[in-house]
Parts: structure tokens; C-alpha cells; sequence
């Protein structure tokens, strides 16, 4: 699954277009390294997010087309 559209499925951003945004700024990484929003996300990756001053660091654990409002903190863990 495309990295933006994973980050928009799972909740961790809200919309698809600020997920591509924040790729495209550098504010996103999979596996440390920087992505771009079309980057193929699996099982196991490990995704690190930066808004401002706050760092947060998910591990894939799911990926799904399509996920109710409350099953989408099921698609991954923090660390």
C-alpha cells in the first residue's frame, strides 16, 4: 500500500493530501529513512512522523483498504 494512503487509512494524518505534503517536506520516514508519498508500506516497517517538535514512531502492524473509525489504532503500535 502507498505510504500516504496508509497514513490517511490508519488515522495517523488526516487527510490524504497533507500526507503527501508532509512526505514531500521530509517529515516522514519509513525505516529511517526519508519517503516520498508513493513508497510501498508492508508489515513490519517502522514509520516515524515529525509534527514540530514531536516525534512519533509507529511500527505497521496491519495494512487494510478500508477500516472503521475505531479499528484504525489497530493497523499500528507505538514505540
Amino acid at each position: 500500500m502507498r505510504l500516504d494512503k496508509y497514513l490517511k487509512v490508519s488515522r495517523l494524518i488526516k487527510r490524504r493530501t497533507l500526507a503527501c505534503e508532509a512526505c514531500e517536506n521530509g517529515k516522514v520516514k519509513v525505516n529511517d529513512k526519508i519517503a516520498k508519498p508513493s513508497a510501498n508500506v508492508k508489515e513490519g516497517d517502522k514509520i516515524e512522523l515529525t509534527f514540530g517538535e514531536k516525534i512519533i514512531t509507529v511500527e505497521v502492524v496491519s495494512i487494510a483498504e478500508h477500516v472503521l473509525k475505531q479499528d484504525a489504532a489497530d493497523m499500528y503500535k507505538v514505540l
